[in-house]
């Protein structure tokens, strides 16, 4: 999008949902969609991309639903504008300064029922499958959503993207927490995805971590709600077939994930002939401790990756670059470290490539020619 000039402010597009040229005219288009119309409330994405959208369902009088900044306050807030609001006002409302001028949080005992949940996209395949910038907030709001009946099976879910951006999506990609699309809109045409995966049932709590439920509060009154409900509730680091990470004690450091050593493709792997030796590159590899990542775009840099895994908690004790082979493998101290690193590296992108991450033992036996 940068290349053919096909991206609009802000720029550069990467580390974002891209906004594209045109992408304002889609308010145009929106409101006289059917399924647009049949909707009364409306969760809209605070993407910069969505601001047609938004000022579309403040035009028609419906009420407008935005996710808080990062989850960090509560779920969304409402988008009331002033009364007799003049068409300039209602526009100032759908910018992300109106979302913050003009909004009212919205409680977990809120009576919400969304009819329409639009989207942000970096990519979105006809099938319906979709990727973000990798963080998963929209595949998170969406679960918390359902946990407080906020969404039903009719709800329909719909992304907004440039035609560019409508691409072939590999379903291994995809996770049981990705929320998929049902149509896509494009500033030429309308597509049905008639994807028949399964959204999102609700919040998957074995992939939450005490640390992000500390980042996003609302997690804690919807985990009681639904413990008191019966439900599953169980994290991360409580699971019996995983074992625990440790969470350091306020100030202190974690040994296991402190100041990772870098290699990068020039270093040499020296043999190990006796005990106390540096292992050499095919015993790390076959270690069930290590994992491995590949398909890193060619920009990427070792210190941006390493920021990224340090934002995920998944920080390795080593750090082997190859950023000539695209790919990195990452050594952790146990296989149990290494498994939960895996588990928080799930559905990471990098410059809007998704990367894959799987075990490094595994994709040394590929290499090796095994299953």
């Amino acid at each position: 999008m940068e290349a053919t000039n096909l991206a609009d402010f802000p720029r550069p597009v990467h580390h974002r949902i891209p906004n594209f040229k045109g992408s304002f005219l889609m308010s145009h288009c929106v409101q006289k969609w059917e399924v647009f119309e049949k909707a009364r409330e409306v969760k809209v994405d605070p993407d910069k991309p969505l601001e047609g959208v938004r000022m579309a369902v403040l035009q028609a009088g419906k009420t407008l639903l935005v996710p808080t900044p990062r989850l960090r306050t509560g779920l969304f807030n409402q988008i009331v504008p002033p009364a007799g609001a003049a068409k300039d006002t209602l526009r100032k409302c759908a910018t992300s300064q109106g979302v913050r001028d003009y909004s009212v949080p919205v409680g977990l005992d809120a009576n919400v029922h969304v009819d329409l949940v639009v989207v942000g996209s970096v990519a979105v395949s006809e099938k319906g499958w979709r990727i973000g910038k990798g963080e998963g907030f929209a595949d998170m709001e969406y679960a918390m959503m359902v946990s407080m009946g906020a969404v039903r099976e009719d709800t329909v879910v719909i992304t907004a993207v440039h035609d560019c951006q409508v691409v072939d999506i590999p379903e291994e990609l995809l996770g049981d927490h990705d929320l998929t699309v049902d149509y896509i809109l494009t500033p030429t045409r309308v597509i049905r995805t008639g994807c028949e995966r399964p959204k999102p049932r609700g919040i998957l709590w074995h992939m939450i971590s005490h640390q992000m439920m500390e980042k996003i509060p609302i997690l804690k009154s919807l985990r009681g709600r639904e413990k008191q409900a019966g439900k599953d509730v169980i994290l991360k680091e409580e699971r019996t077939d995983v074992p625990a990470v440790a969470e350091p004690a306020r100030g202190a450091r974690d040994p296991r994930l402190e100041s990772p050593t870098l290699q990068n493709e020039s270093s040499p792997c020296r043999a190990s002939p006796g005990e106390g030796s540096v292992p050499t590159c095919s015993d790390r590899l076959r270690e069930p401790s290590s994992l491995f990542v590949g398909n890193i775009p060619p920009a990427t840099r070792a210190s941006e990756f390493k920021a990224i895994l340090r934002e995920r908690h998944a920080t390795p004790a080593q750090l082997t670059w190859q950023g000539a082979q695209h790919r990195a493998f990452l050594r952790y101290p146990d296989q149990g470290v290494a498994e939960v690193a895996l588990a928080a590296l799930q559905g990471l992108s990098l410059h809007g490539c998704p990367v894959r991450v799987e075990p490094a033992k595994a994709r040394r036996d590929k290499m090796d020619g095994g299953p």
